[in-house]
């Protein structure tokens, strides 16, 4: 694209100064078809006369064909054919060419959607780049939730963008607005919805029984209609450029709770769109009287895994090892994981409970699990040693029962034996 200037003086040059087109290309410095496309929008005609014959009119008959059949087939696709075909001209004329042949779709004009207060809340997911972690970096992604109405803003960063972090994410948002509004409008996430064929949806299951439990009706976007949910995309927006650029971020925690002192100040502060009188704390004020009650009992947001125990006695969840007692190896166990804690389970037995870890390729251990394995391996091995050291030497069976009876060192003398009979046979 020209600035309306350069298009002005293009045309003053071509009509009043009687410009050719090579010489406004010289001196101007622009690009020939730019200077006839300024001028065929003119409906005037230009200064050389009649246009040159192009190498690309004998396969005008075959794009103009090519294109009736396929509407969609890019400029490059076409270029490949004709090239095929005899086509020796280069890939930038031909691409403005096949522009001037396409049909424009008209411009579609929205309505402006309002909603009532405590009817609608919109929800997103954004990506914010990457944090560093004890052994990597993660993704990093914020929760957002926006009152469609009072444009009241809900955020909460976190590394899991996984069924339990979506719920986990609306559980925060409810008790941070104080309710909950009747509908909540979601993109076609496949945290939201697992299959769409026109109007028949496929939620997930874990979505339905969220919505079950606050009763709420979720209400997926139309395909293709990201104008539906502006308000969150506006917000994500706001976010970015509001809150997050320019920020050092050193750790997930101190990062929430600066996002929420910021949504307590400027993001609350901010003049409401529908009246810039009005700011968005005084719209939410009357948006909160209401909301629907979300209840005393939260909703569970728990990451559910099946992980097997090898032969060491470590469970591996979300990139990080977890102890279980050493009885548990060559098992399969249930990991149950909120936002702080990991839990181990065999059936319903507790076998570990550890602080979750947010690094990479960790060793979460509890000092008990390992002290337990140490005196397990080392009673087998002096009972192994025991066995040995017996059937090599039976003699030594009556010396050791009497050293037991008078409450000795039996482990002691069976190291030394075995060393006297490894040594001397």
């Amino acid at each position: 694209m020209i600035s309306d200037e350069l298009a002005a003086t293009i045309r003053r040059h071509a009509f009043a100064d009687q410009w050719s087109v090579g010489a406004i290309v010289r001196q101007l410095g622009v690009h020939r078809d730019t200077v006839r496309r300024v001028l065929q929008a003119a409906q005037a005609p230009q200064a050389q006369g009649a246009p040159n014959p192009s190498k690309l009119d004998p396969f005008m008959p075959f794009i103009a064909e090519t294109l009736r059949q396929y509407p969609t087939l890019t400029a490059k696709r076409l270029h490949g054919m004709v090239c095929e075909r005899g086509y020796v001209g280069g890939s930038d004329h031909f691409r403005h060419r096949i522009a001037t042949l396409r049909q424009r779709k008209p411009a579609e004009a929205y309505l402006r959607l309002r909603t009532l207060a405590g009817e609608q809340a919109q929800v997103d997911w954004a990506h914010f780049g990457s944090l560093p972690v004890p052994g990597g970096a993660r993704k990093l992604y914020c929760f957002v939730m926006v009152l469609a109405y009072s444009r009241r803003i809900f955020l909460e960063f976190g590394f899991d963008i996984g069924m339990a972090g979506f719920v986990r994410g609306h559980v925060h948002a409810f008790e941070f607005f104080g309710g909950l509004p009747r509908v909540l409008l979601y993109d076609n996430l496949k945290s939201a919805v697992l299959e769409r064929r026109g109007d028949i949806i496929r939620f997930h299951p874990e979505l339905l029984a969220l919505s079950d439990h606050y009763h709420y009706e979720p209400r997926p976007v139309a395909v293709a209609r990201g104008n539906e949910k502006g308000r969150v995309e506006r917000a994500i927006q706001y976010i970015r450029k509001g809150f997050f650029a320019g920020r050092t971020v050193r750790d997930l925690d101190e990062l929430n709770a600066e996002a929420l002192a910021w949504t307590h100040s400027e993001a609350r502060s901010r003049r409401w769109p529908e009246d810039t009188t009005c700011s968005v704390e005084a719209a939410y004020e009357r948006e909160k009287t209401l909301l629907r009650p979300a209840g005393d009992q939260a909703y569970p947001a728990l990451e559910r895994r099946v992980a097997s125990v090898a032969k060491t006695p470590y469970a591996r969840f979300d990139g990080n090892d977890y102890s279980v007692p050493y009885t548990a190896v060559r098992s399969e166990v249930l990991i149950l994981a909120d936002e702080r804690r990991v839990r181990i389970f065999d059936g319903t037995a507790v076998l570990a409970e550890h602080p979750r870890s947010y690094g990479l390729h960790q060793v979460v251990e509890d000092p008990k699990h390992i002290e337990a394995l140490r005196q397990a391996k080392h009673h087998a091995h002096l009972h192994s040693t025991q066995d040995w050291l017996l059937r090599t030497v039976p003699e030594v069976t009556p010396l050791l029962q009497r050293l037991a009876a008078r409450h000795g060192s039996v482990g002691t003398a069976v190291a030394q034996l075995s060393r006297l009979a490894q040594s001397y046979g």
